[in-house]
């Protein structure tokens, strides 16, 4: 059964393709098909339901799961060797979200100021096979639906 998912935009800019994306690991896929927003603000928000199952140690990473999928939110390319300078997360671990809660600011600015990429990717890490159906490229507010995809369970 086949059943339509929608992923909403996790902060304010403009969304861009997944293969956009100037990391590899992320833009061919390998961690799971989605999309990046070139943020206009630093602050994430939840871009789907479900719980906080990790927050990466440098706060720039954030795993959140819900019925029959998994979700990362993850702020900036290579941003982990800033080691949580520019972050500050507001969720926890096993906490509840809902769409558009806010789970963390960071410093876009001095994010840049550093050299680092800080475009926010979001990617399904599910297991199942994910089929996106639709994605909404270009201006984007925070809870805008950005991503529809299909999970394909077994």
């Amino acid at each position: 059964m086949n059943k339509k998912n929608k992923i909403f935009a996790p902060c304010d800019g403009e969304v861009i393709k997944l293969e956009d994306v100037t990391d590899e690991v992320f833009s061919s896929g390998i961690m799971g098909e989605g999309f990046g927003v070139l943020p206009t603000s630093g602050k994430i928000y939840a871009p789907i339901s479900g719980k906080i199952e990790n927050i990466h140690r440098a706060a720039h990473a954030y795993s959140i799961s819900c019925e029959n999928f998994d979700v990362l939110v993850h702020i900036g390319i290579d941003t982990v060797e800033l080691e949580g300078e520019c972050f500050e997360p507001l969720a926890k671990i096993g906490e509840t979200v809902e769409v558009g809660d806010e789970l963390a600011r960071a410093d876009v600015n001095k994010i840049l100021e550093k050299g680092f990429d800080p475009v926010v990717v979001v990617v399904v890490t599910s297991e199942e096979k994910i089929t996106p159906t639709d994605l909404k490229i270009g201006e984007c507010r925070v809870g805008d639906e950005a991503m529809t995809f299909t999970v394909e369970n077994n």
